[in-house]
């Protein structure tokens, strides 16, 4: 009986490490992004030349800020509602703020 179910435990664990890297690498990527189109999108919008760094630093610290309270009231909210109904909110939430900024454009 133990044989049959560690290999299953096993594969929970390693599930679960795919699972986190992959949420990382999501954030990571968003970070990431931001930083490669700044100044494409940051002049493509009118700010001038001489204001960039100040914009792009602001934009960053904004970018930073809201990662960490999201981090806050996500985690809280997943503790009191439960990480999968959290995580399919906020799988809901990025896809409708997509759409809308698509929508605009």
């Amino acid at each position: 009986m133990e044989l049959s179910q560690k290999p299953i435990r096993q594969t929970a664990v390693i599930l679960a490490i795919v699972a986190s890297a992959l949420g990382f690498f999501v954030d990571l990527y968003d970070i990431i992004i931001v930083s490669v189109v700044r100044r494409a999108s940051l002049l493509s919008v009118g700010v001038p030349e001489s204001e960039l760094l100040d914009k792009g630093v602001l934009l960053l610290n904004v970018q930073m800020a809201g990662m960490l309270i999201g981090g806050f009231l996500w985690g809280i909210l997943g503790d009191k509602r439960g990480r999968l109904s959290v995580l399919f909110g906020s799988i809901l939430l990025y896809s409708v703020a997509t759409l809308a900024k698509d929508r605009k454009s």
